[in-house]
């Protein structure tokens, strides 16, 4: 019974940790920048004064206005072309999907400046296909949504291939007893059964977009929009509350969209019938041979988008002096960052990994396991979503409020690497809490069952069966904060110092400067290190995997 009583402790001391720890990262710090929103710079209080001044900036308003609909018009393209994609892979017998589906996740390992700079080089002032817009400039809405729609096409290809992968493959055979044509097939079963993978994907594909910094950045021209409002209110002006008043705007289609996309998520779970059999298609010679060219194209553009990159990165002097050379890697003669901030971003990368992947394999181990305070493990599992609702940009604004705070006892970690690794695992924890709760989730509870029967404390039985089990999603999750700390720049914008610039804050730097072919030749640095990182975490995981099998057979 005291074995038992101190377990009990000892979990509710675990989750009261895990909550007070969210709480710190996340709540608090958006609390922050909310409650800054209605007070004025000496620190009266002064209700809804600032948003009545934003509302009497016509060019805030405007800015509020473009980001609507320039994400709204890349989220209808980028779900209708990965739509088209996904289809090709999953319900089709289209060759060579092996290769197409790497090429079309390849932007997941790119910062979403890289695509920018490759416009720049495409189409801009001195591209290589400037004449192709017919006077049109790439610098505007048409850059800002040919970039959006590159980097976020793999998210929404992701959660589409993942929707029609569960087709019930009944349906397509009472469909083909009955006589149907492909085309009503098509439009009775296959599109409604992926709509809402398909609202899923729009949305996610819309928060990316309207909250990303880079692509705007690089390529926006004059276009504004709210994620560069934010930065020039914070960091071009000082003017700390407007851009809290303009974080708060851009958190209000954030929340919007997270609050439709997890209502479209439980309808859809409630859809799916334990009795479905998986569909599999079989061979239509036209239609593989339409997919296939389709896809090919868009992999081509994928492919040319990366490479123009990497090429202008190797090019002496652009469009002068074609040949190649390592002039551009030469940082530490460049302006806006040196070699000192790729070492930073490798310590980010690795820091984040190593501290997100055991954070939220313990979170999704104390909301699944324990099965006392259930109350408290629902607020844990709520507060592990909540970053899901909040865009980095509004994060990384809300660290300084909070962080930087003088009364603040961990006032101590700002401008440091520590505040760094923090913001960006708070940034990317919802995801990988639910793929370590997924995980857990596999594992028969009567592991714990037959533990408690033998006296075995549940710190053994995590020690020796969950770990071991979860192991290579751990290092899956791993991966995964490596990537993004290695690419991202929203939330961390803000919270760099001089001595802990980042590579990704070194390109954006560097473009500033007009250094645009270091600037190619960092983001083209960043991914390939993100390319080699998730490769070794993935064999690593592959190896344990592999491993951990072997231990069951035996």
């Amino acid at each position: 019974m005291k074995a038992l009583d101190r377990e009990r402790w000892l979990t509710g001391a675990g989750l009261g940790l895990a909550l007070a720890i969210l709480v710190v990262i996340v709540a608090l710090p958006v609390a922050a920048l909310v409650g800054q929103s209605v007070f004025d710079r000496a620190g009266a209080f002064v209700g809804l004064a600032n948003f009545a001044r934003y509302l009497d900036n016509p060019a805030l308003v405007q800015s509020a206005f473009n980001s609507v609909w320039l994400a709204a018009l890349s989220a209808v393209l980028c779900t209708a072309i990965a739509y088209v994609y996904a289809y090709a892979l999953t319900l089709s017998c289209m060759r060579g999907k092996g290769p197409l589906r790497a090429v079309a996740l390849l932007p997941l390992l790119a910062p979403s400046l890289l695509p920018a700079i490759s416009l720049i080089y495409l189409f801009g002032n001195q591209g290589i296909f400037k004449d192709w817009l017919g006077g049109l400039s790439i610098y505007g809405p048409l850059g800002i949504v040919l970039g959006s729609v590159f980097w976020t096409l793999p998210h929404a290809l992701l959660i589409l291939t993942t929707a029609m992968a569960t087709s019930d493959g009944r349906l397509y055979e009472a469909a083909q007893t009955l006589g149907a044509s492909r085309w009503r097939i098509f439009r009775t079963v296959t599109l409604p059964a992926s709509r809402y993978g398909l609202i899923v994907a729009c949305m996610v594909v819309f928060v990316l977009v309207i909250t990303d910094f880079g692509v705007p950045k690089v390529v926006g021209g004059q276009t504004g929009v709210l994620a560069t409002d934010i930065y020039k209110q914070v960091v071009g002006q000082q003017n700390f509350q407007m851009g809290a008043v303009v974080g708060f705007v851009l958190l209000i289609p954030a929340v919007l969209s997270f609050a439709v996309e997890r209502r479209v998520r439980r309808r859809q779970a409630a859809a799916m019938s334990a009795r479905a059999t998986p569909h599999r298609p079989e061979p239509v010679a036209l239609r593989d041979r339409v997919l296939f060219g389709v896809c090919l194209l868009i992999a081509a553009a994928i492919l040319v988008m990366i490479g123009m990159a990497v090429f202008a990165s190797l090019a002496t002097y652009w469009p002068y002096k074609l040949a190649p050379s390592l002039k551009n890697y030469d940082f530490s003669n460049m302006d806006g960052g040196g070699w000192g901030s790729y070492v930073n971003s490798l310590k980010l990368g690795l820091g984040a990994a190593a501290a997100g992947a055991v954070a939220t394999f313990l979170s999704a181990y104390l909301v699944e396991k324990p099965r006392h305070f259930g109350l408290l493990r629902e607020a844990l599992n709520l507060l592990a979503n909540l970053p899901l609702a909040v865009p980095g940009l509004v994060l990384g604004v809300g660290y300084i409020f909070f962080f930087n705070a003088p009364r603040n006892p961990l006032n101590g970690l700002y401008g440091g690497m520590a505040i760094l690794i923090v913001c960006t695992v708070a940034h990317f924890f919802s995801v990988a809490h639910l793929t370590s709760l997924t995980a857990l989730r596999q594992l028969d509870r009567e592991y714990e069952l037959v533990a408690e029967s033998m006296g075995v404390p549940f710190w053994r039985t995590l020690w020796r069966v969950h770990l071991p089990v979860a192991l290579p999603t751990v290092l899956q999750v791993g991966g995964y904060f490596f990537v993004n700390a290695m690419t991202t720049v929203s939330a961390v914008v803000f919270l760099y110092s001089p001595q802990t610039t980042l590579a990704a804050i070194a390109v954006l730097n560097m473009d500033d400067a007009g250094d645009v072919a270091p600037a190619a030749a960092m983001a083209s640095l960043i991914m390939l290190t993100a390319a080699i990182g998730r490769g070794l975490f993935a064999l690593a995981g592959q190896a344990v995997l592999a491993r951990t099998q072997g231990w069951r057979g035996r």
